[in-house]
């Protein structure tokens, strides 16, 4: 991604391109989308290209295409397209010259703008630009603008525009057509529904034409085809003269929480009024409210500054608050965090275990109040939770490893990309076997309760969470008669290209904790709050279910360091595979080249790691082993980690930064900036990274700020790398608002609220700020 401007100065919000290049359309559809959680798009071009991919996307709106297909998040009409023809001519930047190009994202303002310099096969010239906001305001409202202006010549402008439904996910159509009207000769109107789930969907746009105050004469002509609805415009445009377009639309469905119980008839007449007023409005005010919404919502409340020569960095960070913000839909609990966000069909939108230890943590730190709407959802989902332990022979709640709608349940898919030695599909174990999601789930859990103080929620949810995912693993335990201990066989762990493996350390010492846990609050609920706890003992048979925990516990296997070396093992069998010269793959241009040359099956017969098991167990539990540990199995791993999860690199910049290794961390950070920001123009087709995304928040705030959530207490210990002169953040604890800030030579922790006492450890020493503590490094 060429970020090619001058960071230095307020261009450290844009992230732009100079070149159109009709072959790698997806990386500024996806790094450039657009949203506010509620919908989000890719923001393909107005006009249409060979190699695109036009996505728009309606938070929690699933469908199952046919029973040969999971569910995943339809692809909904597009309401951007606009075709364009200059005396006659299409204009298409792959014909005719373009003699300038620029596009940008601004983060600071959602606002997408591109501008082009264009003269078409006939040598007419103009100069375009392109306009376009999801409103974060407005939930339901998008606007364009598009500008003309004639350079050496009169032209006639042909512009073709309305709602298209014709598109698919990837060939899967996913809605019934519906009717299509035009209100009052200037809205049209297109509705939709889901062939499997019954969602009603309705889209409304209106197009307005003016030359600065002047209104043009402009025909018209409106066209019904299948699944489309368009008009056709003309008018004329003086040379030298600017005539502007804007094109004002909305999309609302009967998922919508405030709609439940609605006659389609009711939400039709709710969206046309929504759009009729947005409208009026106009895009200049649309834009502008949207922007205020941002500065509100997001910058004011919680920026980060950067100050150094390697302005790139302050850009990333700004880049990620801003998707973290575009893909979450605050607005509802029934709804989660996709792997891809709202910005493409990778993974079907579906919510994995990033979210919970990736995205919910910004939102824990900064954001309480979206933190506990995604804390809900998990609560929500009980139901799919505890059927499939059922399904799988199990108690409690096992949660999907890919999650959908609430009682959705299991939704991976079961096959996947070609194996090149057989030929056939490569099954996807993860669904069956990758089970760590389940404690996943429940650290972040009790990672937001300790960072907030949220007794409610967790009196009405969290405690249940806690004690039903326990019953879970506590089932899934297998006795081993021949050394007295209980194992947890056949699992994927987060290093998925060790498959079915016995003992994996991750999943083996997240589910002891897990179980950990719930004893603790067991015997709190049960000394302190005896109306919680008999409800749930109603519930979940916790007595019995305690005392299988007391039996178990302490005869689950942990594995442990090697005494010789101080490795521990990943899986039960990892450190005796074979080991290949992996130079090759670890400088790799391709994610995932190692299967050019292996199937998964020979992979799985190596020390080769997609992303390293043993130091996430580091990164969440990182108060259970020594330094040494830490760095004997960094020296082990690391070698073998070839860092084809997006999730790897972050996590391990965060852990270098915790072993003092200040440099190799920032360089770390800067590969994981990267991997959508980077010059790789095809790394984020399917779209973007939501949790590595995350994760260079997490880099810089815990790694380079040294902050991190221990046994319920705050500390911050940083680790500023020598290219940052000072570090800027903010933070909520426990309801208070803090403001760090740190450079080369002090560390400050000002107590914005002020209203209590913020206990705190600083660079190992405890201090009760009230007021403002600065520390000289």
């Amino acid at each position: 991604m060429r970020t090619n401007m001058d960071y230095s100065k307020a261009e450290q919000w844009i992230l732009g391109e100079k070149a159109f290049d009709s072959s790698s359309l997806g990386k500024c559809e996806a790094v450039m989308c657009l949203g506010n959680g509620y919908m989000g798009m890719r923001s393909a071009t107005e006009e249409r290209y060979l190699h695109e991919k036009r996505n728009f996307f309606i938070a929690g709106t699933f469908n199952q295409f046919d029973e040969n297909e999971v569910t995943e998040l339809p692809n909904a009409a597009d309401l951007i397209g606009m075709e364009f023809k200059v005396n006659g001519h299409r204009f298409d930047l792959e014909k005719g010259e373009v003699r300038e190009y620029y596009r940008q994202l601004n983060l600071k303002t959602g606002e997408l703008t591109r501008t082009v310099y264009w003269v078409s096969p006939a040598g007419d010239e103009v100069e375009v630009e392109f306009k376009r906001i999801v409103s974060m305001h407005r939930l339901h409202i998008l606007a364009q603008m598009v500008t003309w202006k004639p350079l050496n010549c009169d032209i006639e402008l042909e512009v073709t525009a309305g709602i298209d439904g014709q598109l698919t996910n990837s060939g899967s159509q996913h809605f019934s057509e519906g009717q299509k009207r035009l209100y009052d000769k200037t809205f049209m109107q297109y509705l939709a529904k889901t062939s499997e789930t019954g969602i009603d969907f309705v889209f409304n746009t209106g197009l307005k034409f003016y030359n600065g105050a002047d209104k043009p004469e402009v025909q018209s002509k409106i066209i019904m085809e299948r699944r489309q609805i368009l008009s056709e415009y003309k008018l004329k445009a003086a040379q030298g003269k600017t005539s502007t377009i804007e094109k004002i639309s909305n999309a609302h469905t009967s998922r919508d929480k405030e709609k439940e119980g609605m006659t389609l008839d009711m939400i039709r007449e709710i969206a046309l009024d929504d759009v009729k007023k947005a409208y009026e409005l106009g895009y200049k005010y649309l834009a502008a409210e949207s922007a205020e919404e941002w500065e509100n919502l997001v910058w004011n409340t919680t920026p980060v500054h950067i100050t150094t020569k390697e302005s790139r960095d302050q850009l990333a960070v700004r880049f990620a608050q801003y998707h973290l913000y575009v893909m979450t839909p605050r607005h509802d609990n029934r709804m989660h965090v996709g792997a891809k966000g709202l910005s493409g069909e990778g993974y079907k939108g579906h919510t994995f275990w990033d979210t919970d230890i990736f995205v919910l943590p910004y939102f824990t730190y900064t954001a309480p109040d979206i933190a506990r709407t995604l804390e809900e959802y998990r609560y929500l989902s009980l139901p799919g939770a505890h059927e499939k332990a059922k399904e799988n022979g199990y108690e409690g709640a096992m949660f999907p490893w890919e999650s959908a709608w609430l009682d959705d349940g299991e939704v991976t898919p079961v096959w996947g990309a070609a194996d090149i030695i057989t030929g056939l599909p490569t099954k996807i174990w993860s669904g069956f076997k990758e089970q760590h999601i389940s404690s996943d789930v429940v650290y972040g859990v009790w990672q937001y309760y300790m960072m907030t103080g949220d007794q409610e929620f967790m009196d009405s949810c969290g405690y249940e969470l806690m004690l039903d995912t326990a019953k879970f693993w506590s089932s899934r335990l297998e006795w081993d008669e021949s050394d007295q201990m209980y194992h947890i066989n056949d699992v994927v762990g987060p290093d998925e290209y060790k498959e079915r493996i016995d003992d994996n350390a991750f999943t083996n010492y997240m589910a002891h904790w897990n179980i950990r846990k719930a004893m603790e609050y067991y015997r709190e609920l049960k000394s302190d709050k005896s109306e919680i706890f008999d409800r749930l003992n109603e519930k979940l048979d916790l007595d019995h279910a305690y005392t299988q925990w007391q039996e178990r516990l302490d005869k689950i296997y942990l594995p442990q360091p090697r005494e010789e070396d101080l490795v521990l093992p990943q899986n039960k069998t990892y450190l005796g595979l074979d080991e290949i010269d992996l130079t090759k793959y670890k400088n790799q241009e391709k994610i995932g080249s190692l299967f050019d040359d292996y199937n998964l099956e020979q992979v799985n017969q190596m020390q080769i790691t997609k992303q390293a098991d043993v130091m996430i167990l580091f990164f969440l539990m990182e108060d259970m082993f020594s330094l040494d540990v830490k760095k004997a199995n960094w020296e082990y791993y690391e070698p073998r980690t070839l860092h084809d999860s997006s999730l790897s690199l972050s996590t391990h910049s965060v852990l270098a930064s915790d072993m003092g290794e200040k440099e190799l961390a920032y360089s770390l950070f800067r590969r994981a900036c990267n991997i959508d920001m980077g010059e790789n123009m095809k790394s984020s087709d399917p779209g973007i990274h939501a949790a590595s995304i995350a994760g260079i928040w997490q880099s810089a705030v815990y790694g380079f700020g040294g902050v991190r959530m221990l046994n319920g207490e705050l500390r911050i210990n940083p680790n500023l790398p020598d290219a940052w002169e000072a570090f800027e953040f903010t933070l909520m604890w426990k309801g208070q608002k803090l403001q760090v800030r740190v450079d080369q030579q002090s560390l400050s922790v000002e107590n914005m609220s002020k209203e209590s006492a913020v206990e705190i450890e600083l660079l190992g020493n405890k201090y009760t700020i009230l007021d403002k503590q600065i520390i000289k490094l």
